[in-house]
């Protein structure tokens, strides 16, 4: 990777979200974007989306859609951004159930039968890998895999199970335990990967966000030089380009909350914060060290004790990038700062 990229990158050092003096789009060639809570939930587009990426697109910036869902092909995503009015070709989606099959692929001979515990994404995946996907645990298989599959039932759940128990190596294309659905924060493939490891005992390997191997995966298949990774979730989104040595931008449509983003530790900790994809297109606000507090905009945040306080007024963005600066620098210090309820409700989170 680029090694001024890796150097923003910031790693255990982050203690404040960085600015930027020109859009997000203009400083980095290629966006890796979540899809789950990033782009869509479930069948729907989020708000602001499609017309963010499309100007960033049309200003040269490249989008990568790099998602840990391994239930469908490329294709099928490609065809679902597509019909948001976001057009997207096969190659422009990386998966993790692509992730893991070549993980797979490299312990196993070829035409290797894998029990495959997922969608038709994890199929296709490992077809491409010359390795032949069998149903049951009795089909002599050389590894188990387990990928997301919102109909997966009791008795694939059971196969895999049998099968792990025999000591047939066991893998996952990613451990999410929840996934974001228009109704609400549904389980997700690391929930079903539980119900195996209770059942069998062990511990699989995992190929997908915050893992190496997905980073890999995108790596090879996007060529991104200043690559900006744009997810909703800490502790995969954000941890994979701690991992990687990238930046990232954390939007604040899916899962993670304000406390959340507070109490993060090191590896957790995005390089920006912003609620939406509009932030892509937009500079990104310097948070500044003063009088033994941070300053961004109009907003000053302090540690005092346990406890954080926010004075000032503004965008409620800056004063929670503020915020972010005040709780993790008392927090590298060994000083508390957690507490910052009565500071996100004077800016509305």
């Amino acid at each position: 990777m680029n090694e001024q990229i890796r150097g923003r990158a910031g790693g255990s050092r982050r203690r404040r979200p960085d600015g930027c003096e020109r859009a997000l789009s203009e400083a980095y060639d290629t966006a890796l974007l979540d899809l789950d809570g990033v782009v869509y939930a479930g069948g729907h587009a989020i708000e602001h989306a499609v017309e963010s990426l499309t100007v960033a697109r049309d200003g040269g910036m490249h989008l990568a859609y790099v998602t840990n869902n391994a239930s469908r092909t490329p294709e099928a995503v490609a065809a679902q951004l597509s019909g948001f009015g976001l057009p997207t070709g096969p190659a422009d989606v990386i998966t993790s159930a692509q992730a893991v099959a070549r993980l797979i692929a490299e312990q196993v001979p070829s035409g290797a039968r894998v029990l495959a515990i997922g969608g038709e994404g994890l199929r296709v995946a490992l077809r491409e890998r010359g390795l032949a996907p069998v149903a049951s645990a009795d089909d002599d298989p050389a590894a188990v895999v387990q990928g997301y599959d919102p109909t997966l039932d009791w008795e694939r759940l059971a196969e895999a199970a049998y099968a792990v128990q025999r000591g047939v190596p066991w893998f996952a294309s990613n451990t999410d335990l929840t996934i974001p659905k228009e109704r609400g924060i549904a389980p997700g493939n690391g929930a079903l990967v539980e119900v195996v490891r209770i059942a069998a005992g062990g511990t699989p390997q995992v190929a997908g966000k915050p893992q190496p191997p997905m980073h890999r995966e995108t790596v090879l298949r996007t060529g991104a030089e200043r690559p900006l990774v744009i997810g909703d979730r800490l502790d995969t989104d954000i941890e994979g380009a701690y991992n990687g040595g990238v930046d990232s931008l954390l939007v604040l449509t899916g899962v993670t909350t304000a406390a959340e983003l507070l109490a993060a530790p090191p590896q957790h900790r995005p390089t920006y914060v912003d609620a939406d994809l509009r932030g892509v297109l937009e500079p990104q606000p310097d948070v500044v060290p003063v009088d033994g507090g941070f300053r961004c905009g109009g907003w000053r945040a302090e540690t005092a004790g346990d406890v954080l306080v926010l004075d000032g007024d503004g965008t409620p963005l800056d004063g929670l990038r503020a915020l972010c600066a005040a709780a993790w620098t008392a927090a590298g210090e060994g000083r508390c700062g957690a507490d910052g309820g009565k500071a996100l409700g004077r800016i509305g989170m």
